[in-house]
């Protein structure tokens, strides 16, 4: 019988593992994780810069001070409070914990954005109608700053996944046989003793790439936003 890896195998048994299969298992993850948390981060970034970017004065300021508060905030500071409380991470679990405290700066961008059309006369006429918000928001609000969003929504992707990375590297993220690039990365103090340098380093430089490719995709929507834009 083939004896099954215990989550606390020993670096050893770790670092015998295929390392070109773990880079191309553990990039799934990792992506999966950044897709899960920019989806999160884009909901209620979305919904709440809406909900406050058509309140009333009162409201509004009430609400982004609250967001305002929490943004003052170490994300990475709310990123560790919340693993700590939650235990052990999963997939779902860290996705969840990146989301919820990266919505902040969506958030205001979208309320700006409202702020500017929800006196179009498009919007007035849907409201007049009766039209209740979360049509007003699917079909008037959300096509007309869709274009502005797309570079925070794409780079929330490359944040999540280096977020993923850093809760992994102090021992907060995903253990270590759910293999992620960033549980790779975990392995950082053991495998520099084992002198075995290369089990960080490859994770390391797929990690890098696909940021800076997540950032070169989300530059060239904000150019071509600012392009279209210019030309009106």
């Amino acid at each position: 019988m083939k004896r099954q890896m215990h989550p606390t195998t020993s670096v050893q048994t770790l670092l015998g593992r295929d390392i070109y299969s773990m880079i191309w298992y553990g990039g799934r993850v990792s992506i999966m994780i950044g897709m899960l948390s920019m989806v999160i981060i884009t909901v209620i970034g979305v919904t709440y810069g809406c909900i406050s970017g058509m309140a009333g004065a009162k409201i509004d300021a009430m609400m982004m001070r609250f967001a305002e508060i929490l943004n003052s905030i170490p994300s990475l500071l709310l990123l560790l409070l919340l693993a700590s409380i939650m235990g052990k991470q999963d997939i779902w679990k860290i996705s969840f914990v990146i989301g919820v405290t990266g919505w902040f700066a969506l958030a205001r961008i979208v309320r700006s954005e409202v702020r500017q059309i929800r006196n179009s006369e498009y919007v007035l006429a849907a409201r007049c109608m009766g039209a209740s918000f979360p049509h007003v928001m699917q079909k008037h609000l959300i096509p007309n700053f869709i274009s502005a969003i797309l570079f925070v929504v794409i780079s929330s992707i490359s944040t999540s996944m280096s977020m993923e990375s850093t809760l992994s590297f102090l021992g907060l993220g995903l253990p270590t046989h759910i293999i992620s690039w960033g549980s790779m990365l975990s392995l950082a103090n053991r495998a520099l003793l084992s002198n075995t340098w290369w089990v960080i380093m490859i994770p390391g430089v797929f990690l890098l790439v696909t940021l800076l490719a997540i950032t070169n995709i989300g530059n060239y929507f904000r150019k071509e936003v600012n392009r279209k834009a210019s030309n009106l």
